[in-house]
């Protein structure tokens, strides 16, 4: 491993850690698992969802419920490799009634920023309208601009519908996989805007 990478590492585990312990919000009273991150430590491509559900604060990881499913065949559909690719959310304690809590995000913002920052994609994707607007508040709603080709920090981000979206009506899954054959065109055929 070289230095920077082991620097990296180091800086993250420690992040893990006092994240693990994070008392900022109401939440922490009644979560299971602060839900932090499951995936490549130097992911290319983020994946940003919105908030736990209740088998990830059972599990203690993101997207491994029903929407993580349908994530899983999204990566499975882009041909990302296990180290090409991270998952995490805006907020790490699943709020009550699986209900976007504002003020928990506001608490998870430094948190959020930190993560970003030492995961450092080079590829953003957003999960629905809650995670989309926690990077780009000024951009409309997610239904607007699913599948098109935005930028935060210098970074290429796509926004999608929330995996869990595809479940409540059919046109959203007919959108959801419209968008991810959109994406895989943004990550191109043949190689990845990160392999150069």
């Amino acid at each position: 491993m070289n230095p920077l990478r082991e620097d990296r590492q180091r800086s993250w585990d420690a992040a893990s850690k006092e994240m693990s312990g994070c008392l900022r919000c109401h939440l922490s009273r009644s979560r299971n698992h602060v839900v932090i991150y499951r995936g490549s430590p130097t992911p290319k491509l983020l994946f940003l969802g919105e908030a736990p559900g209740a088998e990830e604060d059972r599990l203690g990881v993101p997207f491994v419920g029903r929407a993580g499913k349908t994530l899983s065949a999204a990566i499975a559909r882009l041909g990302l490799t296990e180290d090409e690719y991270g998952i995490t959310n805006v907020i790490m304690c699943r709020p009550e009634a699986n209900v976007f809590d504002r003020k928990a995000a506001t608490a998870c913002t430094d948190w959020l920023r930190l993560k970003l920052h030492l995961l450092d994609p080079r590829f953003v994707v957003t999960l629905g309208d809650n995670a989309l607007h926690a990077l780009l508040p000024e951009v409309g709603r997610v239904t607007e601009v699913a599948g098109s080709l935005l930028s935060w920090e210098q970074r290429p981000l796509v926004p999608l519908l929330h995996p869990a979206a595809t479940f409540r009506r059919k046109a959203y899954a007919e959108r959801w996989q419209s968008d991810l054959s959109r994406l895989a065109d943004w990550l191109g055929k043949s190689g990845r805007p990160w392999s150069s």
